[in-house]
């Protein structure tokens, strides 16, 4: 079975010209024409990297050339692959399909992938509340935690620690409903997590976090965790699918790896121009650049920042 674990830091990309140009040929014009439209830099840069991702993934590790993808996306806004090629293995057999993931938010764009399972990724940066005290933050989102977890998260320390812990339980939690496939409507309050006793670190990744959906603890689900960097957080949900079933998925599963931090001259390499060079994209990129940049990193006092 294969496995991907890629990340990109968007914080610190700052595109020349001829990059910027670069990426906006080689993803389909109508991604290209969404990127356009927001207003900040920062968001761009991170829809950008995580088209690049994808299409890196589906290129180098689904076998399909990068003028032949096609990527569209479901009523949620999921990211998905259009009639993807079947492939098949020397001994004629169809070998077990991928799945994949996209999440960015902070300083980075990540994708996951498994074959033979489902997987969902999140990425969680740890900041302070930009528009309330920590306990009033927690306090409006007492409800997406269950009781046992509020015990974890606030007994962890300093505030700061607080927040670390209250961004782990809900990177794990996003993981999961993104890994189903599940919307908003999703109660989070079904599924807790027990926290593996390790403490995260960076270069390392943890497996013994445990989730109890609906009382009942869940051992056909797998969950990654690690560090990026001293702020940044990244949980991997990962499941078998009616397929693999999870007396094959287990077994199957390939060692825990770390996130391969890759440059835009790795997400490019494989590439090649899906339409005409276009200078008005630099133009419109210049002036995203040159706006006032609030910090998108701070919460409102509704709901903690959203990754995708």
């Amino acid at each position: 079975m294969g496995s991907v674990r890629w990340a990109f830091l968007c914080g610190s990309w700052r595109p020349s010209r001829s990059e910027w140009i670069l990426a906006n040929r080689c993803i389909q014009r109508e991604e290209r024409d969404r990127i356009r439209q927001f207003v900040f830099a920062k968001d761009a840069k991170s829809a950008m990297a995580g088209r690049l991702l994808l299409r890196r993934f589906v290129c180098e590790r689904m076998g399909i050339p990068w003028s032949e993808i096609r990527l569209e996306r479901s009523p949620r806004g999921k990211p998905y692959l259009a009639a993807p090629l079947k492939v098949r293995s020397d001994s004629g057999t169809e070998p077990p399909s991928w799945s994949f993931n996209l999440s960015h938010q902070g300083d980075y764009a990540v994708l996951a992938a498994e074959q033979g399972g489902q997987v969902g990724v999140d990425i969680m940066k740890n900041t302070m509340p930009g528009t309330s005290s920590v306990p009033e933050f927690f306090r409006i989102m007492t409800r997406q935690f269950t009781a046992y977890e509020w015990s974890v998260i606030q007994s962890a320390g300093s505030e700061h620690l607080q927040l670390a812990a209250f961004y782990r339980h809900w990177a794990l939690k996003e993981s999961f409903i993104k890994a189903i496939g599940t919307g908003l409507g999703f109660n989070l309050q079904r599924v807790e997590f027990h926290l593996a006793p390790e403490p995260l670190t960076q270069k390392h990744v943890l497996r013994q976090t445990k989730m109890h959906l609906d009382e009942e603890e869940e051992e056909d689900w797998i969950f990654e965790e690690s560090l990026l960097d001293a702020d940044h957080h990244v949980a991997v949900a990962l499941g078998p699918t009616e397929k693999t079933g999870s007396e094959l998925f287990r077994p199957s599963l390939p060692p825990a790896s770390s996130f391969a931090l890759l440059s835009f001259s790795d997400l490019t390499a494989s590439a090649s121009p899906l339409t005409e060079e276009d200078p008005a994209c630099w133009d419109s990129f210049e002036m995203k650049a040159e706006a006032p940049q609030r910090q998108r990193d701070t919460h409102t006092s509704e709901q903690p920042p959203v990754s995708r």
